[in-house]
């Protein structure tokens, strides 16, 4: 029964991914069983958003969602790996503290969260005006290791709310997780625009491909989500993706369209349009509103977490439009040929 029950776990989850220096290297060994964490001491010397740290963090957080195919589930809670998280955790959430420009208040971070140039020079104005299908898959290969895990890392909040904000919450998270319909919930429907891009639509399987950048959005999440004494920061980082959603979904439709990446590619960012210009008014006003109400001491905490959130997709952003302008991949690797779509 027990090996029933792994390999339904293992069909599941994502495989583990290569190392990329010593402190993932060590991680990925004890998840392997093949050897003991590393010491903090590294953590401590790492580049707080380079690709070694960021990965070794991932992995880390992965144990908190489905795991990996063939690591053993208790590893979850291991004090040794726990002790070498802890140190990975100081040295990104110090970084972040340091080089993250912080707003006076919850009113100034919102005002220029809602303040969308008429002409940018990002991802979302670059594959609206002139990105092409490989530009898409990429960009799409990239952002799946959020987006199949989309509404996850916020759930943690809900038992650390409670009246106006809980119940806001909830709201939102509802949607997020399909309004009760598995065919609705907002990672089955990123999943489906993958297939319309050709690529694998398997939880995880472009862990390999995603660099540093796109792993420290992901992990800011789960750093977050994981500590209680963050649940104003994570409220913040949510408001912040709800925000600012609307507008860059917009564009992303119309690349999506202009390219004639499938009609799920499509409805992907339309729902987002639609959605998160509804849930921005309930994140605002109820679940920030109503946290703040309770616990006006935390408001700090939810500006850091807005401000924290738009710096790190800002770096996400500043590499792919490099990347792409230099002519080469955003990914570490290059993507697989497309997946032919069943008719």
């Amino acid at each position: 029964m027990s090996h029933d029950r792994d390999a339904l776990h293992d069909r599941h989850s994502p495989a583990l991914p290569s190392s990329r220096g010593p402190l993932s290297a060590g991680v990925l060994a004890l998840l392997r069983g093949e050897g003991p964490p590393p010491g903090a001491e590294l953590a401590a010397e790492a580049d707080p958003y380079g690709d070694d740290l960021q990965l070794a963090l991932y992995c880390c957080y992965e144990l908190h969602y489905r795991g990996f195919a063939g690591v053993d589930p208790a590893l979850e809670w291991d004090p040794a790996l726990l002790t070498v998280r802890r140190a990975m955790e100081n040295r990104f959430l110090g970084a972040l503290r340091q080089d993250v420009e912080v707003h006076r208040d919850v009113r100034s971070a919102v005002k220029e969260l809602e303040t969308e140039p008429v002409e940018g020079s990002g991802a979302s104005w670059f594959l609206r005006d002139e990105g092409e299908l490989r530009h898409l898959r990429e960009y799409a290969a990239m952002r799946s290791v959020y987006h199949l895990k989309e509404a996850d890392p916020h759930a943690w909040v809900l038992p650390r709310l409670w009246g106006r904000a809980k119940a806001a919450m909830v709201s939102v998270e509802f949607d997020e997780f399909g309004g009760g319909r598995a065919e609705r919930v907002h990672a089955k429907l990123f999943a489906d625009l993958m297939a319309d891009l050709g690529l694998e639509t398997a939880y995880g399987v472009y862990l390999e491909h995603s660099p540093a950048p796109a792993l420290a959005v992901v992990n800011l999440m789960s750093l977050l989500g994981l500590h209680r004494a963050l649940r104003g920061a994570l409220v913040g980082h949510f408001a912040a993706v709800e925000i600012t959603s609307s507008p860059g979904s917009r564009r992303l439709a119309e690349a999506m369209r202009r390219t004639g990446a499938g009609p799920a590619a499509e409805f992907f960012y339309d729902e987002h349009v639609e959605a998160d210009a509804v849930h921005e008014q309930v994140v605002r006003h109820e679940v920030i509103g109503g946290l703040l109400e309770e616990e006006p001491y935390l408001e700090d905490d939810v500006v850091f977490g807005m401000d924290a959130t738009v710096f790190l997709e800002d770096r996400l952003g500043d590499h792919v439009m490099a990347c792409w302008q230099a002519g080469r991949p955003a990914l570490r690797s290059p993507l697989p040929e497309p997946v032919a779509v069943s008719a």
